[in-house]
């Protein structure tokens, strides 16, 4: 399919797809931290910043998760963190691709071109991908570099040549993205006939009033 394989020993690159690398989950309104008796007490991020307590010891939920690295190629050789996208079922990010497989043939590829929160990957067992799975560019977060160094071995591949510039153009993209109301042009007539067709609640501008 999309995937080539890597080398146990090969540098890290943007588009190599990891299996259960640690995701840390923050609660804020309820942190579990410890106290200088190592007892644990819950209290909310607010407190602490409030409190000025500097650097605190929490305990954490650590979930393994697949992600794909988004960092350059550069960065990724010599920065001190490498930054991840967590790779989720596709059906999470697309529920009407589970429909059919017209459906999910329309999602993969008409969907794509107008919803840039994701990547989709297909499956392919003989990478380990037994499902097809979607980037989610949402959500993103960071691991020290030399430590994934270490952990190479969890390496499953790297996206091929036709599936990165894909990926890295998809990931330029949902950064640079600019969000605007797409009604804003709209005249009167034109905004009753929008608000009419639309599922959701649109928040009119002064010159659509009626």
């Amino acid at each position: 399919m999309i995937y080539e394989s890597v080398g146990t020993n090969e540098p890290i690159r943007q588009g190599d797809i990891f299996s259960t690398i640690p995701r840390v989950r923050v609660p804020l309104t309820c942190l579990p931290i410890l106290d200088s008796d190592s007892s644990t007490k819950r209290t909310t991020w607010q407190r602490v910043v409030e409190d000025n307590q500097g650097v605190v010891t929490a305990v954490l939920p650590v979930e393994p998760v697949d992600a794909i690295v988004i960092t350059q190629d550069c960065d990724a050789a010599r920065e001190e963190e490498i930054s991840f996208c967590e790779i989720r079922p596709f059906e999470e990010l697309e529920p009407t691709a589970a429909r059919s497989l017209k459906a999910r043939v329309s999602a993969i590829t008409k969907n794509a071109r107008r919803n840039l929160k994701w990547f989709y990957l297909p499956p392919d067992p003989e990478f380990g991908f037994h499902r097809a799975g979607g980037v989610d560019f949402r959500c993103a977060w960071r691991l020290p570099r030399t430590d994934m160094e270490e952990y190479r071995h969890l390496r499953l591949g790297r996206l091929n040549h036709v599936a990165y510039d894909h990926f890295r153009e998809r990931l330029a993209h949902f950064f640079r993205r600019y969000a605007y109301d797409e009604w804003y042009p709209l005249n009167r007539e034109e905004m009753e006939y929008y608000a009419g067709q639309s599922e959701e609640p649109v928040d009119r501008y002064p010159w659509q009033m009626p």
